[in-house]
């Protein structure tokens, strides 16, 4: 585990009479996602008068905040908006603790293809590949958990080879089971509930994603690393009988 303090640079813009967004940079990558949560740390420890929260993603912050505390707080600006982000830039100065720790890697075990993977074939030919070569590039690398999003437990992992990305689906489907393993763009993730989805679905893993029932629900949080491990139909059983 290593710790560097820089100043993060970015540029600010509204969303919505409540809300800003905070750019860090357009590039997916390793380093902004540990700049994104160190500033994020930083605003959580020095927070202004009136904000509700905030919600990470691959290259923004956005910053929730009722606009009436902020308007009627003693902060520098005209308006809600012109105060936060005043706010918000000021504390450039402040150099972010930027840790960047090594995490232990997340084994999912995925069984791929069938009727877990019905997609899988289309990955393959969109790529010029067979089935075995999608299975094996998709388990070559150590994945990267960007953030959380689109429904409780859904982890976004960057780091997926390029000789496997695939647009999503043109019409999406209506049920994608929990423990689906899909692939869009250049991102990989898996579904931790049933719901809709137009990823394309190139296996299922048997663990369990999502439990509000422990105080972790989600399995996986940003910052985790993950691999994915081949299995057979009797070892999925097995998995989920067990769970």
């Amino acid at each position: 585990m290593s710790t560097i303090a820089e100043q993060p640079q970015f540029t600010i813009y509204p969303i919505s009479e409540k809300a800003v967004t905070v750019e860090f940079g357009n590039k997916i990558s390793p380093d902004l996602l540990y700049t994104i949560t160190a500033f994020g740390n930083l605003l959580k420890e020095n927070p202004f008068a009136g904000m509700t929260g905030m919600v990470p993603a691959y290259c923004t912050l956005t910053v929730f905040f009722d606009a009436l505390a902020v308007a009627k707080a003693d902060m520098p600006g005209n308006t809600a908006i012109e105060k936060v982000s005043t706010y918000l830039d000021g504390l450039k100065q402040h150099p972010v603790q930027t840790t960047i720790r090594e995490s232990d890697t997340i084994t999912i075990p995925v069984c791929y293809g069938e009727d877990f993977g019905p997609d899988l074939q289309e990955v393959a030919r969109i790529n010029d590949l067979t089935t075995d070569e999608v299975i094996r590039l998709h388990g070559s690398v150590t994945y990267l958990v960007h953030m959380i999003g689109f429904m409780p437990g859904f982890a976004y992992l960057g780091g997926m080879p390029q000789a496997i990305m695939a647009p999503r689906k043109a019409k999406p489907r209506a049920n994608v089971p929990a423990g689906a393993v899909g692939i869009a763009g250049l991102q990989t993730g898996i579904y931790p509930l049933l719901s809709p989805g137009g990823w394309q679905i190139i296996g299922q893993t048997p663990l369990k994603m999502f439990d509000v029932t422990i105080t972790q629900p989600s399995l996986l949080k940003a910052g985790d690393r993950v691999r994915f491990e081949p299995i057979n139909l009797s070892e999925f059983k097995k998995i989920a009988k067990a769970r």
